[in-house]
This record gives structure tokens, sequence and C-alpha cells, in this order.
């Protein structure tokens, strides 16, 4: 099993209905679907996310788990429409572990149930995230011919050995090929990058970042390693095997990154995004952001509904066997006060390019945005105009802009 693990929280009833509370003001709010597909043909290092190879799957086969997840899209169906949600989905994410483990044909299926259950407003993001060495041409023209609009490429590096410290498979030759497979597909493409593995140096992650800006994409994601307890990289690290993560080093590397794509016409609109003229981020990950609802299909997946948050049993064979049984998947659930609500915005919109407004602080806090200003922390133009965004200093520091926000003082 990996190393992850659910948060404490009250079970659902058996139906799945969700609290009372979930009504009050819940027509109209955007809404949004994410699809978890948990198989991995290897579990990298570093990986803490839910996902299983083929031997940790019990009586689950990657044939019969669309199946599952056409069951908790009935589930939610029935759910919604008793808590009065009439939204149709803004944006859907097929997320994972490797969805393009499955046929395109058993994605384009699980598309097509959400769209006929709860529509799918015109001109929404359709996101897949897909390995290298996972889709040929034929798979990508037969997600876009499906409705996949978008395909989000898990690159990692330029650097052989850095991918092999990461227990990455795919060859970075091909990574350029099936970009241009994407983008020929009429794809729009993203690359994800992961900077701070162990033995990677600035001059590595340079390479990484300028193949990555070669191939043009519509939007590039740079991540800092975190190293997870429990996972294969930390028990490395344990052993003296390979060297721990240095957090100068990473910082030089953000800086880094953060100027070569700018100068390549990247614009970052969150913490560790980046987007082709400020004109293409990931609809998906900014509702997030933004405090939307969304519903997490698949197991250990989590969802958010005006305020109650809620999360799926982890392994695939106990979230098929439950609904195989006719009950809900959900492990357990927890309502939010408006105290952690707001906790919530700050912590996120502060991630963002355009910030969090002042006038949603409270008086107390207000006055602390004046430290943050002499700190170097916040933009002091964009605060007297009434938004706190953070420097480039602040994002590597954005912890301690949001503990200071939120904080009581002492």
């Amino acid at each position: 099993m990996p190393p992850s693990q659910l948060p404490d929280g009250a079970p659902l009833p058996q139906d799945g209905a969700l609290p009372a509370s979930v009504r009050e003001g819940l027509a109209g709010r955007q809404f949004g679907a994410y699809v978890h597909i948990p198989f991995c043909r290897v579990r990298c290092g570093y990986c803490d996310f839910n996902t299983y190879t083929a031997t940790e799957l019990g009586s689950v086969s990657q044939e019969s788990y669309p199946d599952a997840v056409l069951k908790e899209i009935a589930l939610a169906d029935r759910v919604l429409g008793d808590a009065g949600h009439d939204s149709a989905l803004s944006t859907v994410f097929f997320g994972g572990g490797t969805p393009t483990l499955l046929p395109a044909a058993a994605l384009v299926d699980v598309l097509a149930r959400l769209r006929e259950i709860f529509g799918i407003v015109e001109g929404a993001e359709v996101s897949l995230e897909a390995n290298p060495d996972s889709v040929d041409a034929d798979y990508l023209r037969e997600l876009k011919d499906g409705g996949v609009t978008r395909v989000s490429f898990g690159m990692q590096s330029a650097v052989p050995h850095v991918l092999a410290t990461l227990d990455r498979t795919h060859d970075p030759a091909r990574v350029p090929d099936v970009v241009q497979a994407a983008k020929d597909a009429g794809l729009e493409v993203s690359v994800d990058l992961i900077y701070g593995t162990p033995g990677e140096s600035l001059e590595d992650w340079r390479a990484s970042l300028k193949q990555a800006i070669s191939m043009a994409p519509n939007h590039i994601s740079a991540y800092a390693l975190i190293i997870e307890p429990g996972t294969a990289i930390a028990r490395q690290i344990r052993r003296g095997e390979i060297a721990e993560v240095d957090d100068d080093l990473q910082a030089e590397m953000y800086e880094l990154a953060d100027r070569l794509l700018a100068e390549a016409g990247y614009e970052w609109y969150e913490l560790s995004n980046w987007s082709k003229g400020g004109a293409h981020p990931s609809r998906h990950n900014l509702a997030y952001w933004h405090d939307t609802d969304w519903w997490g299909f698949g197991p250990g997946a989590h969802s958010h509904v005006n305020g109650v948050r809620f999360w799926n049993v982890k392994h695939p064979a106990a979230y098929a066997n439950r609904l195989n049984g006719g009950e809900t998947p959900a492990a357990g659930h927890e309502v939010l006060s408006s105290e952690e609500r707001h906790e919530e915005i700050v912590l996120l919109r502060t991630r963002l390019r355009d910030g969090l407004p002042t006038a949603t602080l409270a008086a107390n806090a207000r006055e602390r945005v004046a430290e943050l200003i002499a700190d170097g922390l916040v933009d002091a133009g964009a605060a007297f105009r009434g938004r706190i965004i953070p420097t480039l200093r602040g994002r590597l520091l954005a912890d301690v802009i949001a503990r200071t926000l939120t904080e009581d003082p002492q």
C-alpha cells in the first residue's frame, strides 16, 4: 500500500447523502469532476499518490475498473440531485496514476457518461494526465475525437540520471514526439517537471527547462520534489544511498525556472504553474484554488461540495465492492466551519497571480500586510490597490504569507 493516509472524519450514511447544510447557496456554484485512475506499471520512488501496480490490485482489473466509476457517477447524480445541485461541469480532469494505461475508448466512455448525467458546458476544459511512453498519435486522436481538450505529460526531467533517481521509466527523447503528436491532434499540451531531485545540478535543471521550452507547450508546471515519509526515495535517503534534498538549491532552481520561462513568454499564475502568454492556465486546478465544487471519482479521491469535504476508501477492491453493494465508497467527511473555509481561501489565493482581495481579511490581518511588504513578500503596489499578491521572494515563502494572515496575534 502507498504511504499516504486518508484524513479522519465522520462517516456518511450508506446511501452517500450529504449533510443538509450543503443545500444552502448550492445553486449555480461552479462544478468540476476529477476521475482518478489508480494504475501504474511501476511506482516511482518519490510517489505518495494512491496508485497500484498489477500485483497490488486483488480482485480489481483495469478492464473492470471503469464500470465501478460509472456506478459512482450514478450515485453522485442521485446524491447531488437530492441536494438541489443544478450545475453542469465546467472542467473534467483524469488523473492518477496513469490514466493512459486504460484504452482511450474506456476513458471516452466515462467522459460520455459524465456528459450524459451532468452536462458539460460549452468550451469546458477536459484534461488528462499521460506518461510519454503510454500514448501514440492514434491514441491521442481518439481522445480528442472523444471530447478531451488538453493533455498533461509527466516529463519530470530531460536528464537520464535524474529520471533514474526518480524511478521514471520513459525515454526522455520520446517526449518531443508525443508533444508534437498531441498538438497535431488538436490538443492543448502541458508538461510537468520536478526539480530538486538528489544529485540533480543546476545545469541539469537548466537542460530540462530548455527542452521543455523548446517544445513550445501551452503550459509548464514545475514542482519542487518533496520527500514523503514511507516512499522508496525517503528510505534511500535514510540509508545514506542518496543525498538529502538541498533547500537552497531548490530555491535557486525555482528562480531559474521563473526567469527562463518568463524570457520564453510564459507567465506564472500559481506558484508552480506557468502558461504561454498567460492564456492557457489549467482551469481545473484554478477551480480548486478558487473554492469551487468538484466530485472526485475513484478510490482515494477527494470531493468538495459547498463546504462539505469527503473522500473515498483507498483500495480499488474496497471501492468497487462498496459500489457493487449499493453503498457509497466514501470513507469519511467533514463540514468546514466558516473559519476553516476562510483559512483555506487565504492559503490558496495567496499562491495565485490574481491574489487575494484585501477586503476578505479581518482587520487585524490587514494590519499585518505592511509587515509582509517590508519583508519583501508581498507586492506593495498591488496591496495598495487592494490585493495580496506574492513577490518572487514571497512565492518561495508562501507559507509565511498565509500563516501571517491567518494566525491569531500573540
